[in-house]
């Protein structure tokens, strides 16, 4: 990783949720840093923590330990009035389009709500001039400022999610799957519209997917987790020229390629059983679905730095 200040960087962050069985690893020792412009993407299967790393990041859930730094600021040592201020400099961009915006509200009170809330803009004239520019520039047009959600394609209302994170001009930006639940058509403007924003307004993301040909193009590092650890970090074209955990191989050989020859190429499929994350074991939590698994995946693991930059968590390095 880059030895500059990171706009965000995590420290040993932690999080993990109450069980009748014991406690559930959702996030454990995770150690990333994100400079500012760059984008960070996160992939893994669900369930391995992906979105709950991005609420902890933006304090929406309480950590269990560890260290959030924004430009060096541990914000969880922030009070209520500092964390208020911090907050107007992340956002996040919400999976479903949908649930994620109130029905009972127009768009124009949709992206208002978080100006008015924060007291960023107080006249009336003003706000209204700062909505229709928040629609233009995530390219919507001015025939929606008094339509409701229902009433919206998916498309339209992952942009009314956008222009709401963008409302308070925040620095930087969890985007939690934000093309997911949408058509492939789709799927390429949204992720245009946000290379595009990144570029003009100079923003920083951490892009949360599990498919990692959408990642590709938007990434500059790539981080795979499994099961609330990170297994393997590099920057993106390295992962995809050369991966190195057993898991991050599978992940990529499981991308569709669209040429005829494709249909006859081997796929390794994963065996075995996900491993719970109620209270783990020692070791690889990959270890009973990998081939390559030996005494020493057993064992506590260190990342392994094998040259720039390129970081895993495995006994075969």
């Amino acid at each position: 990783m880059s030895v500059n200040q990171a706009l965000i960087e995590t420290k040993e962050l932690k999080k993990y949720f109450s069980t009748p069985r014991g406690p559930l690893h959702a996030v454990d020792r995770i150690n990333l840093k994100i400079e500012k412009g760059q984008t960070l993407g996160v992939v893994g299967e669900s369930g391995c923590g992906k979105t709950t790393l991005g609420r902890a990041i933006l304090r929406l859930y309480e950590p269990t330990a560890g260290e959030v730094l924004y430009s060096g600021t541990n914000i969880f040592k922030c009070n209520k009035a500092e964390m208020a201020k911090m907050r107007q400099k992340m956002q996040i961009i919400f999976q479903d389009p949908y649930s994620s915006l109130n029905p009972r509200m127009t768009v124009s009170e949709i992206i208002a709500e978080p100006i008015i809330v924060c007291k960023t803009i107080t006249d009336p004239r003003k706000l209204e001039a700062k909505i229709e520019e928040l629609m233009d520039i995530v390219g919507l047009a001015d025939r929606f400022l008094n339509a409701y959600p229902h009433e919206m394609d998916g498309g339209r209302r992952q942009r009314i999610g956008i222009a709401r994170a963008l409302a308070l001009d925040p620095e930087f930006i969890v985007c939690d799957e934000p093309v997911s639940a949408l058509d492939v058509s789709i799927q390429a403007q949204i992720l245009n519209l946000m290379m595009d924003l990144q570029e003009n307004m100079d923003l920083t993301y951490m892009f949360i997917t599990h498919d990692l040909s959408v990642v590709k193009h938007i990434s500059t590092n790539i981080m795979v987790m499994y099961l609330g650890e990170c297994v393997e970090y590099a920057a993106s074209d390295e992962l995809f020229k050369n991966p190195l955990h057993p898991y991050s191989k599978a992940l990529l050989d499981a991308i569709p390629r669209p040429t005829l020859t494709s249909r006859h190429r081997k796929r390794e499929v994963l065996p075995g059983e996900v491993t719970s994350p109620i209270k783990p074991a020692p070791g690889c939590r990959f270890i009973k679905r990998c081939s390559h698994a030996n005494d020493k995946c057993s064992k506590e693991l260190e990342y392994k730095d094998l040259g720039g930059g390129h970081m895993v968590s495995c006994s075969l390095y």
